[in-house]
């Protein structure tokens, strides 16, 4: 059959064209390519404008190239991939390699990007109540009220500088932590000048290009898309662009149909995807924003939706401006009845409503967290996401892996057994094989045994044997199996075992279930494995790995002498009728810091629970060692025979989970968001923990773990220690403590100045602030309020999960909203019935008055919310929010005495007045903590 008629014009062009012009081909002579994309993308833009999903069967143009290019390599022969991509067997060379990733610019796919500052500027600047006073500003300067408007939009100016200095300093700092986070990548280079020589070395995926050969292994990340080229049991998960958790096997030997879909073409892997089991090497076809994942990554990938406070912050938002609206409305409405003067009226509407606005509440909640990342990063942790911060506070639940995170994660061997129990030198012998000969991902047990081996003076003469083939480890097999063959010419006399021979290696249950046959203690005779063999075998293993070792199975099978030295082709049936041959024992001994991790974590109110892929005795062990309560325990078999509500039931109580695959992991997490209402943490480093890190709350991987588990998790940790956690959650709690603070008192202060206003407008017929006097105000206070992030929280705050609840927002602010309105009041009726017969008083003096008393009560009312104890005497404020109350206070009493004030219509007053301000405060404080007392009578918490 013929080439394709796109082949032929590559062989024509090849020499004068790039991969771009290949690519361009591909689509141009496509007689699949997308027709009117002019029209098409339109109407996708118009879509995407009005919230419409767009139909997945409408490809984009550059999709559609991507399309097009895979096809083609998947429906071709090596040679012509390699002339395709311009590229050679034996791989790039260094200053070729040098010159592509110059061309093509960094492997970064669109979601390691980090925003541009215009995209942060952009954030900051629509915010909902950035629009309110940009829209108050306008009407402003329509009205001729210039200065107003000024004052306004400089409002908006600082608050969006201070918003975006602050993430965009975020976002530098997350940009060089992120240089910490590696994934290395095995690559083929090529070197020399006269003779080439092949190379293996390691680079940073932000290097790979285009024409690199890769060699990949279990838990690996494929750099870019990749055209396989040698394939061995190879299996794949691509549930980062299929949003399933399913596995597909690839091979390289294949020549694909145009009618297979592209997600199933099985000589292609995709950028993202990862490696479940199997090796192989691979052609890299295209990199960085060229990729499949690049055009379908953010319509494809499961997003974690916002959490509840990110929509209980939306929610207070609307009902804040409605609130606002409504209440300017109102107030514009009586200011005309009384004053008759419309333009008057309008102006005086639109300061209520813009001194009113909350316009510090994304700077505060954004400062909040850039601080706590920061804070973080010093405890040598890298924040991939802001809002994990903020959910470390709220986690109750922590799921965590045994190995490594309780122990050392030091494998230590410990001793051999034969089936009965005793020492025997065959069992090492042939363990030691497997682990000396197998080429895959190193494994710290095989280093175990051939350090044993090596420091106790066996010699076992390993050049004796050449490896034939291999069987790789994977997580459905759990072993590893190796195939010799022996160099020497005569039989050996001691043993059956020569010639060709299988090497097993692995879990004890899995390789059991390969083995048929088992060796007689005493005569060396095969016997056939029987029940009772398994039962006693067992019961061994269990009494082993109760005293906290861990076990591997060892078992070998004779293929017999053969004359061909060609490797054979083994398939399924080579782990078959084995003779088991005994154990190995290993020990990974507790870290010291694990029990009082675990026990700092139980005192703030994180559950853990210890989710392994161990046998359930040996994570018995290890967590009775390190103080975790092992009353109830379950296992994933005993997980599939439960019903929906005896599942979620199990998983509730459990603290110990065991031999869990990676799909049960999910599970357990999912369970316990959604049946049991828990904010769920979880920390792993390896590939079965993948689609638990992305399913939880708050993700949690460690610099050396697997790049697909660092890539789904939300934190990364350079050190994998449970007190890192401990001072996570901590931070975690004082940067949502902090959030809240300003939310509860913007909230009462706001509510309590509507209701002030309100009384004054109707009641006493005059504005008690004129809209330059309510700006200036609202700008000195919202000034104060920048130092919030800055403070600390009480000891009994941090103890326990924080959770947002709008029912609770609302109660606190019944409570206490009042009491600012009362004070409000108070003072009104002072000086109309101290003051009325002073002939000081007027306009300007009333306005000074309630301008200097305002400022005071919500400069002051966060000492009030801030703590539960009594203010200044039982808690005192950090220092930054000390010196900002006074400073912010002098300010305030400082400008009547300013032409600033004197241009404003502000007034000097009597030395009486602030005597009075004097007991209205001690006053405020003391009906304040009344109330105080008795809503945590009632609530049974403050904040």
């Amino acid at each position: 059959m013929g080439m394709p008629k796109f082949l032929h014009i590559f062989n024509q062009k090849l020499t004068s064209q790039t991969t771009e012009d290949i690519r361009e081909n591909l689509v141009t002579n496509n007689v699949n390519a997308p027709k009117n994309g002019l029209r098409k993308n339109f109407w996708g833009l118009l879509q995407r404008l009005s919230g419409k999903k767009i139909d997945g069967g409408s490809r984009t143009e550059e999709e559609e190239k991507v399309y097009s290019w895979l096809y083609a390599l998947a429906q071709s022969n090596k040679d012509l991939v390699y002339e395709y991509v311009r590229s050679t067997e034996r791989g790039l060379s260094f200053r070729e390699a040098e010159r592509r990733l110059k061309e093509t610019g960094p492997n970064i796919p669109i979601h390691y990007s980090f925003p541009k500052w215009w995209h942060l500027l952009w954030n900051a600047l629509f915010h909902p109540f950035n629009i309110i006073l940009i829209v108050l500003s306008v009407i402003s300067y329509i009205t001729s009220d210039e200065p107003n408007g000024c004052i306004m939009l400089v409002l908006v100016f600082i608050s969006v500088s201070l918003r975006f200095y602050q993430e965009y300093s975020s976002s530098k700092a997350a940009m060089k932590l992120s240089e910490f986070v590696r994934c290395p990548v095995k690559v083929q280079r090529c070197a020399g000048r006269t003779v080439q020589t092949e190379l293996v070395v390691q680079v940073d995926q932000r290097d790979v290009v285009p024409g690199d050969i890769i060699i990949f292994e279990p838990g690996d990340l494929f750099p870019g898309d990749v055209r396989l080229l040698n394939s061995k049991n190879l299996v794949v998960s691509q549930s980062s662009l299929t949003g399933e958790f399913g596995t597909t096997e690839k091979t390289a030997d294949t020549r694909e149909d145009p009618s297979t879909p592209l997600l199933d073409l099985k000589n292609i892997c995709f950028m993202g995807t990862s490696v479940v089991s199997g090796i192989g090497t691979g052609l890299v076809v295209s990199t960085g924003s060229k990729t499949y994942m690049s055009t379908m990554f953010s319509t494809t990938r499961k997003l974690k939706q916002p959490d509840d406070f990110e929509r209980g912050i939306r929610h207070i938002s609307y009902i804040l401006i409605g609130i606002i609206l409504i209440v300017a409305t109102i107030i514009i409405l009586i200011d005309y009845y009384t004053s008759k003067d419309p333009s008057k009226s309008i102006l005086f509407g639109i300061s209520v409503a813009s001194a009113l606005t909350p316009q510090m509440l994304p700077l505060i909640i954004n400062t909040s967290l850039a601080k706590g990342a920061l804070s973080m990063a010093r405890d040598r942790c890298i924040v991939k996401s802001l809002t994990a911060i903020r959910d470390m506070g709220s986690m109750d639940i922590i799921c965590i892996d045994k190995t490594g995170t309780l122990t050392k994660n030091i494998a230590i061997m410990i001793n051999y057994f034969d089936s009965w129990g005793a020492p025997k030198e065959k069992v090492l012998r042939h363990a030691f094989f497997n682990a000396f000969f197998k080429t895959q991902q190193n494994n710290p047990l095989d280093d175990a045994i051939m350090a044993y081996v090596y420091t106790n003076g066996f010699k076992f003469q390993p050049s004796e044997w050449s490896k034939i083939d291999e069987i790789p480890f994977d997580f459905t097999r759990r072993r590893v199996s190796v195939i010799l063959e022996t160099r020497r010419n005569e039989k050996s006399k001691s043993n059956y075992f020569h010639d060709r021979l299988v090497i097993t290696k692995g879990a004890l249950e899995e390789v059991i279930k390969v083995c048929s046959f088992i060796e007689h203690v005493d005569s060396g005779d095969i016997m056939a494995f029987s029940s009772e063999e398994y039962q006693r075998i067992s019961n061994m293993a269990e009494e082993l790995s109760g005293d906290g070792l861990r076990l591997l199975g060892v078992a070998v099978k004779r293929l017999g002498m053969v004359t061909n030295r060609r490797s054979m082709v083994y398939d399924e049936n080579i782990e078959s009728g084995m003779v088991f041959l005994g154990f190995i024992t290993f020990f990974d001994p507790p870290k010291d810091s694990a029990k009082q991790a675990l026990w700092q974590l139980a005192e703030k109110g994180v559950k853990a629970k210890v989710l392994t892929g161990d046998t359930l005795s040996l994570a018995i062990r290890i967590c009775n060692e390190v103080g975790i309560r092992t009353n109830h325990v379950t296992t994933g078999p005993e997980l599939e025979l439960l019903d929906s509500d005896s599942f979620h039931e199990n998983v509730k109580r459990a603290t110990v989970l065991a031999k869990l695959t990676p799909t049960q992991k999910l599970r357990v997490v999912q369970s316990l968001q959604t049946e049991g209402n828990h904010i769920v943490g979880f920390l792993g480093d390896g590939v079965n923990d993948s689609l638990a890190l992305d399913a939880a709350n708050v993700g949690i991987s460690v610099d050396s773990g697997a790049s697909i588990a660092k890539d789904f998790s939300d934190i990364i940790l350079l050190e994998k220690d449970l007190n890192v956690l401990v001072a996570g959650v901590e931070q975690g709690r004082l940067t949502f403590g902090n959030t809240m603070k300003y939310i509860r008192i913007s909230v009462i202060a706001n509510l309590g100045s509507i209701v002030s206003i309100l009384i004054a407008t109707s009641f006493f017929g005059f504005e008690p602030l004129t809209p330059k006097q309510l700006l200036i105000q609202n700008f000195l206070y919202n000034l104060g309020q920048i130092a919030i992030p800055w403070d600390k929280m009480e000891d009994d705050y941090v103890k326990i999960p924080q959770r947002w609840s709008l029912r609770g927002l609302a109660m606190f602010t019944m409570w206490n909203g009042p009491v600012c309105s009362l004070c409000d009041l108070g003072t009104l009726l002072f000086i109309c019935f101290y003051y009325k017969n002073n002939s000081l008083v007027s306009y300007s003096f009333v306005h000074s008055a309630l301008f200097v008393e305002g400022l005071l009560m919500q400069t002051l009312i966060i000492h009030l919310i801030r703590t539960e104890k009594i203010p200044f005497i039982q808690e005192v404020a950090s220092w930054p929010v000390t010196c900002s109350t006074v400073l912010i206070s002098a300010v305030g009493i400082g400008i009547l005495y300013t032409p600033v004030g004197r241009v404003i219509g502000l007034v000097s007053l009597p030395l009486s007045y602030f005597g009075f301000l004097v007991v209205l405060f001690l006053g405020y404080f003391t009906v304040g903590q009344i109330v105080k007392r008795a809503y945590i009578l009632v609530y049974k918490k403050w904040l």
